[in-house]
């Protein structure tokens, strides 16, 4: 399995300019390709080199950044195509369609540029790393991790490595391939129901309550209209030192969140159960207030953390249906609107049980855990007919 490590790298002034020097080639070089693509409507690799690769030479790219500016142009476009053709970009003749379609793709002076291996190399044991400009070639440029991200370098390394300039600092973000541990059949389902009340409540009894990070992002959305609204230069400078705070508090919080929850499944030697949730913000119709709740909700990243740690670590991981979770008692399998009496207290109108409506949930998730994965391993060949 691929999974990214970020390293921070510590650049002298001189370095720092080549860096931005290169991105700012780079990104150039790819405006002018995109026009010229748009223009005449050929944007596979293969036609972008055959008209483009000896121009971008003589812009000053050495061979491999030319392919990779290359690779870049026609990646966007064929994601472009992709988000037409699925609909994320609205109908026909829709406002933001007809935006994406009318123009060529453009690229911001410091947008991330990748590397390879011929263009980057690393030396994890000194923390320095090796690396192509339009300036030459630098050496010894110092970067800085975690000694669980050096060990990943060391050992997994594999791929492309993006050069990052955000915030004024300079990044690189290497992919890394990871083994994935083999699947062990799981002793029961560990259900987690995602919500906005509490973040996550498992069957086990863990509950991640959300009213903390629920506040956090209250005062986050106050500190933002006020200071939109002064308009003024330093309103906007602060704006941009915070533009990230709030995600990279959410991200460390679902981090957290995951392990505990993988940690408990790996410990018992159960499988883990999700709600397959895609799609939820096209599908509820909420009030103003509670629409900014959902939509800052990020029940897609925490899913995503807890299969990649589950991966890694041999935990089956299922995915069920979420229709009616809420409304289905764990303890009989009654669905009635009536069982869910509030936010938090579910009393079953078959059987009378009551519980807290979070748990009762995850117990049901669970549940239906189980049958998706026993569904899964029967075999679906049909019994032979008798004879004679």
């Amino acid at each position: 399995m691929k999974i990214v490590v970020q390293v921070r790298l510590m650049p002298t002034p001189e370095v720092a300019s080549a860096l931005e020097g290169t991105l700012r080639a780079c990104n150039e070089a790819a405006n002018w390709l995109s026009g010229q693509a748009y223009e005449r409507g050929e944007m596979s690799r293969k036609a972008l080199q055959g008209f483009a690769y000896r121009a971008l030479k003589d812009r000053g790219l050495s061979a491999q950044p030319a392919l990779h500016v290359l690779r870049k142009v026609a990646d966007a476009y064929t994601t472009l195509k992709a988000n037409i053709r699925n609909g994320n970009l609205g109908k026909p003749g829709s406002k933001r369609r007809r935006k994406a379609e009318s123009k060529p793709i453009g690229f911001r002076p410091n947008a991330a540029q990748p590397y390879d291996d011929r263009c980057l190399s690393w030396q994890v044991d000194e923390q320095t790393v090796s690396i192509w400009t339009t300036s030459g070639r630098l050496r010894g440029v110092r970067f800085a991790c975690s000694q669980q991200g050096r060990k990943l370098l060391a050992e997994h390394r594999k791929g492309e490595t993006d050069l990052v300039h955000r915030d004024g600092m300079w990044f690189l973000i290497a992919t890394c391939e990871v083994p994935e541990a083999a699947q062990y059949a799981p002793d029961g389902f560990i259900g987690v129901d995602l919500g906005i009340a509490n973040i996550a409540t498992t069957s086990t009894g863990y509950r991640a309550a959300g009213r903390g990070l629920n506040r956090y992002r209250k005062r986050q959305l106050a500190l933002r209209a006020k200071l939109q609204k002064k308009r003024t230069k330093s309103a906007k400078r602060r704006l941009k030192e915070r533009s990230r705070r709030e995600a990279r508090h959410v991200r460390n919080t679902n981090h957290i969140i995951s392990k505990k929850i993988v940690t408990e499944a790996e410990r018992t030697s159960r499988g883990i159960a999700l709600e397959d949730l895609g799609g939820i913000r096209q599908r509820v119709r909420l009030a103003k207030p509670q629409r900014v709740t959902l939509h800052s909700w990020a029940f897609a990243q925490l899913g995503q953390f807890l299969e990649y740690k589950a991966r890694r670590a041999g935990i089956p991981l299922v995915y069920v249906d979420p229709a009616y979770t809420s409304q289905e008692c764990a303890e009989c399998h009654h669905i009635e609107k009536a069982n869910r009496v509030d936010q938090a207290r579910f009393i079953c109108r078959g059987c009378g049980v009551v519980a807290h409506a979070d748990r009762n949930a995850s117990r049901t998730i669970a549940h239906r855990g189980e049958n998706a994965w026993t569904a899964g391993r029967e075999s679906r060949v049909p019994a032979a007919l008798p004879t004679g």
